[in-house]
């Protein structure tokens, strides 16, 4: 009998025992449960947070946007420490971290506190979200790891899609404190044990690198296409995620019910969720440039149309599913613009360098989105000046030749294309 093609054998955790088949569940599991808690449900209960405690929205918001800056932060080391010794420690002690971190969000008395929690969150967050789990898919699943990265991001799409409108719910009937607990015994009863039991497996060793390829990859940190591409993505992620966080109150200010803003958002992750599913083929039909390019610059024509369009319901929830369609393809081109030009060698070293300014922008964008919507006349033009900043992402993705792949045994990074 014919023996199953090896690829395929390896994409689907068979074929291979250093590929077990808890992860992708697992991960596919931890990352709905924890961007929809640690993240998503944010957006839905800022409102109710400022109603209740009379505390500012730009201070809230100032709090969660030090979350995503700590994660910005500590994800360098973190990418460091699964180089070395594998997700399993990293995402369990990340899990447990994100429910006592939410605890104390959700009992904090003054803001002082409050921003305690969120720094902390942010701990929970550079150690349990995409980054980490795509550094265990990328090392166990090379060299398939688009694949197996799909299926988890895929299954992350849906983050919002299930949370936002739960969130919702939970806050209908309970203060938005017993809402955060509520979702901390969520985290807690889904990823602690999920990180601890699935990624237990034997963490296979790096890819033998040769002699000069430490110094290969701090060039290539320093080279003009790695710079260029961090300029595109950190200005794309500061639009994305500006938009994310403010869709709600853009769409409150228009009229609709907390419960219609709530869907919208939710919707926004079914797009995700498609987009994901779209990204395999479109990179085997398009170079990592031009793949890019048109991915930011689309980011900029959702964003500038959910600016410019004011209604009916239907046609903004239309607009929240395509936004959130280009949204989850440029998660899969974050995920693998380091192994499309440099390979896994150093993946974990250099998607955290890639990650921190485009994390670190990701973290301010929540905040200045907030501070910014008052002087330039409300969300609507706020809105416009975030699709001006996608555009801005798009030449810079398109004036810098950004390689399709860069050898890493060549020391000065020098594209093969």
């Amino acid at each position: 009998m014919t023996d199953v093609h090896p690829t395929r054998k390896a994409a689907t955790g068979t074929g291979d025992r250093s590929r077990p088949r808890a992860v992708l569940p697992a991960l596919c599991a931890t990352q709905i449960t924890g961007w929809g808690v640690l993240y998503y449900a944010f957006a839905v209960l800022n409102p109710a947070i400022t109603a209740d405690t009379g505390w500012p929205a730009g201070a809230t918001t100032a709090a969660f946007s030090a979350a995503l800056l700590v994660s910005a932060l500590a994800g360098i080391r973190i990418g460091r420490i699964l180089d070395q010794r594998g997700p399993r420690a990293v995402m369990a002690t990340g899990s447990v971290v994100g429910t006592a971190a939410l605890a104390v969000v959700a009992t904090a008395t003054d803001l002082a506190v409050f921003f305690a929690g969120w720094l902390l969150t942010g701990l929970a967050m550079a150690s349990t979200f995409y980054q980490p789990a795509f550094a265990a898919l990328t090392r166990w699943w090379a060299p398939d790891h688009i694949r197996a990265l799909t299926v988890v991001t895929l299954a992350g799409g849906l983050a919002s899609t299930v949370f936002a409108p739960l969130t919702a719910l939970l806050a209908g009937h309970l203060s938005w404190r017993a809402t955060y607990l509520v979702l901390a015994a969520i985290l807690a009863a889904v990823t602690v044990p999920a990180h601890t039991l699935a990624l237990a497996a034997p963490w296979p060793p790096a890819p033998h690198p040769p002699a000069h390829s430490a110094a290969a990859a701090g060039t290539v940190a320093r080279g003009r296409p790695f710079l260029l591409l961090a300029v595109a993505l950190t200005l794309s992620s500061f639009a994305m995620h500006a938009v994310v966080v403010a869709l709600v109150p853009l769409l409150l200010e228009r009229g609709l019910s907390m419960a219609q803003a709530a869907w919208a958002l939710g919707l926004g992750g079914i797009g995700q969720t498609l987009g994901r599913a779209l990204y395999a083929p479109l990179a085997r039909r398009t170079s990592v440039t031009a793949r890019t390019t048109a991915l930011v610059a689309l980011g900029g024509v959702t964003t500038a149309a959910l600016a410019f369009v004011p209604g009916p319901y239907a046609l903004v929830a239309a607009l929240s599913v395509v936004a959130g369609t280009v949204r989850g393809n440029l998660t899969l081109l974050q995920a693998t613009a380091v192994t499309d030009r440099w390979g896994t060698s150093h993946y974990g070293r250099l998607s955290g360098l890639l990650a921190a300014p485009a994390t670190t922008a990701s973290a301010l964008a929540p905040f200045a989105g907030a501070a910014l919507a008052a002087p330039l006349g409300g969300y609507p033009p706020l809105f416009g000046a975030l699709a001006g900043v996608s555009a801005l992402a798009a030449l810079a993705a398109f004036r810098g030749r950004t390689p399709s792949s860069v050898d890493m045994t060549d020391p000065r990074g020098i594209s093969r294309d």
